[in-house]
């Protein structure tokens, strides 16, 4: 188990103060092509018309960057996270209501805010928060046959169910369009983890349910955890998962635009 330390995002983000910068010398330079001569222009129209007609277009070339900048920019998303298939009796209480877990991503001016709210937990049980490269299900929620590993992933937080079953947490970290770890050393290039999902951090929670808690998985601080308890699943159309707000296709496929 681990406490949490948000990050510092880049400088330049968000884009918008850079778009808006573009802008402002794109219409200081359509007001400067409309400066000619007034002998010239009375020849044409009356000085007045014209300089509307200059200022107007301006204010569109401006109106028209920050359009674009909004639409790009999604402030925040909600998901849900699902239950893994074989796990999920070991989740919840014995004949009680499917455990749920919803996320909402805030963006903010240097980090991201990320708070999960999970209910119809087993009281008292214990979890590891991690954003992930791959996911294991599809996006039904029913397992991938072609799932091979979680591929990179970033410890994030705990998250603890309380005695009513349940739980919350919340994080301040890079979290939309633009997570990723890298590793020169392992020659791994910059990898990005949009999905999310936690870990049973005692192995032992998970027996009834058939782990065999001899085989722990990595996904806790002391990396002797249990079996993904619940995952996010990637988006039908782009198979990308939901920290991505800005997918663009390359090809046939689709990568997310930072």
């Amino acid at each position: 188990m681990m406490s949490h330390v948000g990050g510092t995002k880049d400088a330049d983000r968000p884009r918008l103060f850079t778009d808006l910068r573009n802008g402002y010398a794109v219409a200081k330079q359509t007001l400067d092509n409309c400066r000619i001569n007034g002998d010239e222009m009375m020849k044409f129209a009356s000085i007045m018309g014209v300089r509307r007609r200059c200022i107007l277009s301006a204010l569109l070339v401006c109106a028209g960057v920050m359009t674009q900048t909004s639409a790009a920019q999604v402030k925040t998303i909600t998901f849900n996270l699902t239950p893994q298939p074989k796990f999920v009796n070991c989740l919840g209480v014995p004949g009680g209501p499917t455990p749920t877990a919803t996320v909402t991503v805030t963006r903010g001016a240097l980090h991201d805010t990320l708070t999960l709210k999970a209910s119809n937990l087993k009281p008292h049980l214990g979890f590891d928060l991690f954003t992930l490269q791959n996911t294991n299900l599809l996006s039904n929620g029913k397992p991938d046959p072609n799932f091979l590993n979680f591929g990179l992933a970033w410890y994030q937080t705990d998250v603890q169910a309380n005695s009513l079953g349940n739980a919350q947490v919340a994080i301040g970290t890079i979290l939309l369009d633009q997570i990723f770890g890298f590793d020169p050393a392992s020659n791994l290039a910059p990898t990005h983890t949009f999905h999310v999902g936690f870990w049973f951090n005692n192995p032992e929670d998970a027996v009834a349910c058939g782990f065999d808690p001899t085989k722990p998985t990595p996904f806790n601080g002391e990396q002797d955890a249990g079996p993904n308890a619940m995952i996010s699943v990637p988006d039908a159309t782009t198979n990308l998962g939901p920290l991505c707000t800005n997918p663009v296709r390359e090809g046939s496929t689709f990568v997310c635009k930072e």
